[in-house]
């Protein structure tokens, strides 16, 4: 049977779910509109489709990690509240996703979504997502993920607060042992707690730095309008030095440091000295939950009280 636009249509506005599942359910019924509308239950889409537009911001991050340690992945999926995030059934799927976004070759979220779950390759990741939706009952979304491999070292991970932030630390070293995987957990734990937006200064692109040298440069000059172009310019580094030191990781004050002066690229080469190793931080990747997600403040007893009349 041929299945025409408006029978999309009439089933989108029955059950609430996405056109192209819509258009699936069809073809697989053979444009049976009670079947197809079975179809998508069964799948949790219809009932996913009307939460969809509910607002995810909470749920949790995740690691993975293959059992030699070079190959990691970090995953945000996120749930409405934070009730949800802490459930054992939402960590438990959200674990199994990070196992399949581990062994992934999709190079997006999309792609991943579409892909058949390797728990259950006769449905898709998105279709399994949507059935999980209909069980907990609230909107959830796999919002993304990043993959790291290091074939001459291994990737540490560290998770804080229960899976609020995740991190992953790329360790380039001849030497892998107790100490330096010791040393890699601390550079993600300071990773999770500083928030650096880069690794080292030649991450930080160069029209960036020679932005802030001109906003520093006027600033200095309206609080010094006497002095010359060299104080001037010692100022402007000055500053620009300081705020280096805070938004990259290896320029950063290491938080363990015992005099409270060591900075983390300094910690790494005396772990290297005492293991009699060569070795490098390469990246790292921080996730924390919801962030860059605008949250909808909402006043639960005002929402019961509403419902009850």
């Amino acid at each position: 049977m041929a299945i025409t636009a408006g029978m999309v249509k009439e089933l989108r506005e029955m059950t609430g779910a996405g056109m192209m599942d819509c258009k699936k359910a069809l073809n697989a019924t053979d444009g049976d509109m009670e079947k197809a509308v079975e179809f998508l239950r069964e799948k949790g889409l219809a009932t996913a489709q009307k939460k969809a537009g509910r607002v995810a911001a909470e749920g949790i991050v995740a690691t993975a990690l293959t059992e030699d340690g070079k190959k990691a992945v970090v995953v945000e999926v996120n749930a409405e509240t934070d009730f949800v995030a802490k459930n054992e059934k939402f960590q438990n799927y959200v674990g199994e996703v990070a196992a399949q976004a581990l062994t992934t070759t999709a190079a997006d979220v999309e792609t991943f979504l579409a892909e058949p779950w390797a728990l259950d390759n006769s449905k898709t990741v998105n279709e399994v997502l949507a059935s999980q939706i209909a069980v907990i009952g609230e909107n959830m979304n796999i919002r993304r993920f990043e993959q790291v491999e290091e074939a001459n070292g291994f990737v540490a991970s560290y998770i804080h607060a229960g899976g609020k932030i995740g991190v992953l630390v790329d360790v380039e070293t001849d030497v892998v042992n107790d100490a330096i995987k010791e040393m890699a957990r601390n550079i993600a734990m300071q990773a999770a707690a500083l928030k650096p937006l880069y690794t080292n200064r030649d991450e930080v692109d160069a029209d960036y730095i020679e932005k802030e040298k001109e906003i520093l440069r006027t600033q200095a000059k309206n609080e010094k309008p006497d002095a010359n172009d060299k104080i001037i310019d010692g100022m402007v580094m000055g500053r620009i030095n300081k705020e280096l030191k805070e938004i990259c990781l290896l320029d950063q004050v290491y938080v363990k440091a015992e005099d409270g002066k060591q900075v983390v690229s300094k910690y790494v080469e005396q772990v290297a000295k005492e293991n009699n190793a060569k070795i490098t931080i390469k990246k790292f990747v921080r996730f924390e939950t919801g962030e860059g997600i605008e949250k909808v403040e909402t006043d639960f007893a005002a929402e019961v009280a509403a419902q009850l009349q």
